[in-house]
């Protein structure tokens, strides 16, 4: 089964001497998509924790979904945390728009080796 997608691809040329692409999908089989933004904090373990902020990944507007996501987490007490997922479904907003629980653990890091636990709601969606 093919689904049609469509979007650009942004090309950049840091000044750290770093190439990198990102692929932006403005529509999944005839339907716009949209992304949601989502931050928070760690829970507190091994004496410390950690901020993280990311966006989730696009899916398609006016259908049941979810969203997968994943970012790093701040530099603290010597090492950082990977974070990735899947949102729980669409919950609608009273204004119009929806956003999504999501929630986890870490991955393991750190001298004394351990993971956090992470948990929060996406921010209204955006194109």
């Amino acid at each position: 089964m093919e689904i049609p997608i469509s979007g650009l691809v942004y090309c950049s040329d840091d000044s750290d001497g770093h190439h990198s692409h990102k692929l932006y999908i403005t529509s999944w089989d005839g339907r716009p998509v949209h992304v949601h933004a989502f931050s928070g904090v760690t829970s507190f373990d091994v004496g410390h924790s950690h901020e993280y902020a990311g966006v989730t990944a696009p899916a398609p507007s006016g259908v049941p979904h979810v969203h997968e996501y994943q970012t790093e987490t701040t530099f603290n007490d010597g090492h950082t945390h990977f974070i990735r997922g899947r949102t729980g479904d669409a919950i609608p907003l009273p204004g119009g728009g929806h956003y999504h629980f999501f929630e986890g653990y870490t991955t393991v890091n750190g001298r004394q080796p351990h993971a956090h636990a992470y948990q929060g709601r996406t921010g209204n969606e955006s194109m």
